[in-house]
């Protein structure tokens, strides 16, 4: 089984829906190494196929315009050489996806002085394939023939809860376990036809729902380039794809964090792609501390990694199954069997960072009743600081999965191979993260702030300033080190308490926090920008002194545009302006290798020796955290107001 690859590949998205295919607009999931291609509904394939051709005329595309978001269009010339060399009859195909269906428009136009008669047929095969199984490369799993029955009457993919009903001017007929839609169509001379269908699809079982609120506008952005302009406008169309709710709450959203496999609330990427947008929008970080403040932690539960207080990591329909293969990350024999139940809160640094959202939205002016609302949740998320995030009592938060078939590595960089020693050897035991101790550094000073403020808790104020004066104390006794290069913040402290020596871009999200004194930010800052770790398309994970790197591994030397978007953020809280300019304009020139579509990852391979960059092929995209560093990015570059 193999994970398909998605870097040629065409997506659209209103979130719970999703559509993916060929640069060519065909999908066909059931062919070799395509297996992603199909429409999606929630955590469910219902058609693998929608394949498009014409029995009149030799069907071949020229071109596709995709600018994000929710809708796609390819064209296509059909062959006519009666009429001449030129292209003579052209084939428009519109795919647009909403949060309750798919539907497709085709409009055909000639130049032919004569009327022209053109058959369409598109093949439609319904199916019933989790998106696990998908990512796995598993055999589909189309629905019988014989459960099909009318499609204008609905079939369910699943139960009750689900169904999919198709409309359509086209005849329709069944064959082997699909549809095929026939058109034949007059199109008069120098004129236009068209013809279309429509999926509507529901399942009533999603844990949330698509977003009720308007979109986002677009930036009013100043002395922008064009590029930059591109860029935005495909990250927008994107984050509003990627628009959820929940069902409780419809009028509240949040970010989707990424298609096509992670098309849920992840409480780390939706809290850090509502913080990207803060700038601009403050209706996305109330949605996502709302909704992640209503599913906080309550109780101990090992098999979720539930405590009191803690947010949660990721929310699925059904128990997440992963077999990883053999990575030897703790210190059991190794194996690496995954399983996450439905509410799963393994995550050591999304409570820091709903905490700082909370703090950073309310000083861009959230309103005084969202604050006093999660007045609650934010003292609950303070005792997780104090009480659970710590657990071996060394004044460092870390994390080590307690019921054997969590997550191994329960930071941003959670695979299984990323925290690694300078010499490429793996760290093992409970991790303490370097930028964990930064979020939650900023997070009891932001707590001290908000609890003086709206509570005139002064004695709780005191506790949490001091808390953060003695960690911060803490992590520069023992996160310190040096190599040939000098001093650096080091990637973590093992289960021994034993430095993780690796260089890595973890140390740039230290910045902002205040837990580095100003030369120690310089510092950092330097590191950041060496050829070592600074691509030209921006920062790379792993330095590539480190004996594990290897420019297209997940963590371990490849970019991440949200990371780079972070340090970025943090560079200019600190003042470092030109630095955050540079690696705002190296993020913009890999975007223009990704048709301003910006990816999850691409590979760390220095702008010098490539051009595109290199793509990540298992990379999502759109993603929440990558569309949103588009607002870092314009700000840096004195588009956007800080």
């Amino acid at each position: 089984m193999q994970q398909p690859f998605l870097n040629s590949r065409c997506a659209v998205v209103a979130a719970p829906v999703q559509a993916w295919s060929a640069p060519d607009g065909q999908a066909d999931g059931l062919a070799a190494l395509r297996d992603v291609e199909g429409v999606f509904c929630g955590d469910t394939r219902i058609a693998s196929q929608l394949l498009l051709g014409s029995p009149s005329h030799a069907l071949e595309h020229i071109a596709t315009d995709e600018r994000g978001g929710a809708r796609v269009r390819f064209q296509y010339v059909l062959r006519t050489p009666e009429l001449g060399v030129d292209p003579a009859l052209v084939l428009e195909r519109i795919r647009e996806v909403t949060t309750s269906g798919v539907r497709e428009r085709y409009v055909l136009t000639t130049a032919s002085l004569q009327d022209l008669e053109v058959d369409l047929e598109l093949v439609l095969r319904p199916d019933a394939t989790g998106m696990q199984a998908v990512k796995g490369g598993e055999t589909p799993s189309p629905l019988p023939a014989e459960q099909l029955g009318d499609p204008t009457g609905g079939w369910s993919w699943r139960d009750e809860r689900t169904s999919a009903r198709l409309r359509t001017d086209a005849t329709v007929s069944s064959d082997d376990g699909a549809w095929r839609l026939r058109w034949r169509l007059r199109v008069p001379a120098r004129g236009v036809a068209d013809a279309g269908w429509q999926l509507e699809l529901r399942d009533e079982g999603l844990p949330f729902v698509g977003a009720s609120a308007e979109p986002l506008a677009l930036p009013a952005l100043t002395d922008a380039s064009p590029s930059l302009r591109r860029l935005v406008e495909h990250s927008f169309a994107d984050i509003n794809g990627l628009r959820l709710a929940h069902p409780s709450m419809p009028e509240h959203t949040f970010l989707a964090a990424g298609a096509p496999w992670y098309f849920t609330l992840f409480g780390r990427d939706s809290l850090i792609a509502a913080r990207n947008l803060l700038a601009h929008d403050l209706g996305v970080a109330t949605g996502t501390l709302k909704v992640l403040a209503r599913l906080q932690g309550t109780v101990v539960d090992v098999d979720r990694a539930e405590q009191p207080g803690k947010i949660l990591h990721e929310v699925r329909q059904e128990t997440l199954e992963l077999a990883l293969g053999h990575l030897p990350t703790d210190d059991s024999d190794g194996s690496a069997h995954i399983s996450l139940p439905p509410l799963y809160y393994g995550t050591i640094d999304a409570t820091p960072l709903w905490i700082m959202l909370l703090g950073e939205a309310e000083e861009r002016g959230l309103d005084e009743a969202t604050v006093r609302e999660l007045l609650p949740n934010l003292r609950a998320a303070l005792g997780w600081l104090a009480d659970h995030g710590d657990a071996d009592g060394d004044g460092f938060l870390e994390y080590r999965d307690e019921s054997g078939h969590g997550l191994a590595n329960q930071g941003w960089k959670d695979s299984g191979d990323s925290v690694r020693f300078a010499d490429g050897s793996l760290a093992k035991g409970s991790v303490a993260l370097a930028e964990v101790q930064g979020y939650a550094h900023a997070a009891a000073l932001h707590g001290a702030r908000l609890l003086a403020r709206y509570e005139a808790d002064t004695e709780a104020a005191a506790f949490w300033t001091g808390w953060a004066e003695q960690l911060a104390t803490r992590f520069r006794e023992h996160f310190w080190a040096a190599d040939e290069l000098g001093r650096y913040p080091v990637l973590a402290l093992d289960g021994d308490k034993r430095q993780v020596t690796g260089v890595a871009s973890n140390m740039g999200h230290l910045l902002g926090t205040g837990i580095l004194t100003d030369s120690e930010a310089e510092t950092v800052v330097e590191r950041l920008v060496h050829p070592s770790m600074a691509s030209g398309y921006g920062v790379r994970t792993m330095s590539e002194t480190n004996g594990g790197y290897w420019p297209l591994s997940y963590h371990v030397g490849s970019v991440w545009t949200h990371d780079t978007a972070f340090i970025i953020d943090g560079m200019l809280r600190e003042g470092f302006d030109e630095q955050a300019r540079e690696l705002a304009a190296a993020l913009l020139r890999a975007a223009e290798g990704f048709g301003y579509r910006m990816p999850e990852l691409f590979g760390g391979m220095a702008a010098d020796a490539v051009f595109p960059p290199q793509p990540y092929p298992a990379s999502c995209r759109p993603q929440a955290w990558a569309a949103t560093s588009a607002v870092v990015v314009a700000r840096a570059l004195g588009a956007l107001p800080g």
